[in-house]
């Protein structure tokens, strides 16, 4: 679509995929119908909204999109739906599948060990942050021994 020949509704992207399909004037438009040139954008690899099949449904009756008739869009998108049904999947790739969601779960027997984890090695950090630096190094905490535990800790 030049822009001597720009359709009502259509904008620069769908212009572009129109253009990229072959239908380059009003005349091509209408001899394609509304259905067949939102299927051959498709088609053609890009991913086209419904708002696209009413933006040709009223560039072709020479309305605004949202003019057009409930019952026409309804029967538009039937016809979509039925046509896109029938479109092979992409050469190469597989079609698309659902969308799935997975929900990652921490054990409680994890959350422990990272709590104990963080305590050892907040109880090394405070003592060689807080230790007199006159005085010789203390003698460091053992990885399996817990400062607050009385069976591990050295008196």
């Amino acid at each position: 679509m030049t822009a001597t020949d720009k359709l009502r509704n259509v904008g620069p992207k769908g212009a572009a995929w129109l253009r990229q399909v072959g239908l380059r004037t009003r005349a091509d438009l209408e001899a394609a119908g509304t259905v067949d040139a939102f299927i051959r954008v498709k088609r053609a690899g890009f991913k086209p909204s419904m708002n696209l099949l009413y933006a040709l449904e009223g560039a072709l009756r020479d309305c605004h999109w949202q003019e057009v008739p409930q019952a026409r869009r309804e029967q538009l998108v039937a016809e979509a739906e039925a046509a896109i049904a029938q479109l092979q999947p992409p050469r190469g790739r597989p079609a698309a599948a659902p969308v799935t969601t997975t929900i990652m779960q921490i054990d409680a027997v994890q959350i422990d060990a990272v709590q104990t984890d963080a305590v050892q090695i907040d109880a090394v950090h405070t003592d060689s942050v807080h230790a007199d630096p006159t005085q010789a190094d203390p003698e460091p905490i053992p990885p399996s021994a817990d400062p607050s535990d009385p069976d591990t800790r050295k008196d």
